[in-house]
């Protein structure tokens, strides 16, 4: 699915790093720990596909600067969400299936 929000937001860089990559200084909590974990052990798994797979598959659908990427486990499967910001401002989400790397669809679109 692609979701266009209609404002800008304030742009931060925030990167789930599914290859286990250091936390943030931000992001030394048990919480973080466990997510990170998590997400190493499902590419290990191969329940994920590594990162720079889906942000080149990402990037055949939607132009502009990635500005954030979240892994999310809904209804038992593991979804990549990607945010870009477009040179107008517009950001775009972009779900993907983190397995097969479909593009997520959404009956509300």
């Amino acid at each position: 699915m692609i979701r266009r929000l209609s404002s800008p937001l304030s742009v931060t860089l925030a990167v789930l790093l599914a290859l286990g990559a250091a936390p943030s200084v931000d992001a030394n909590t048990d919480d973080d720990a466990q997510e990170h974990e998590e997400a190493r052990q499902a590419l290990e798994q191969g329940l994920v596909r590594p990162l720079e797979e889906v942000i080149a598959e990402a990037r055949k659908h939607v132009e502009g600067d990635l500005i954030e990427i979240e892994l999310e486990r809904e209804n038992g499967r593991y979804i990549y969400e990607l945010e870009f910001i477009q040179p107008t401002g517009q950001i775009i989400e972009l779900q993907i299936d983190a397995k097969t790397m479909a593009i997520v669809e959404d009956d509300g679109d």
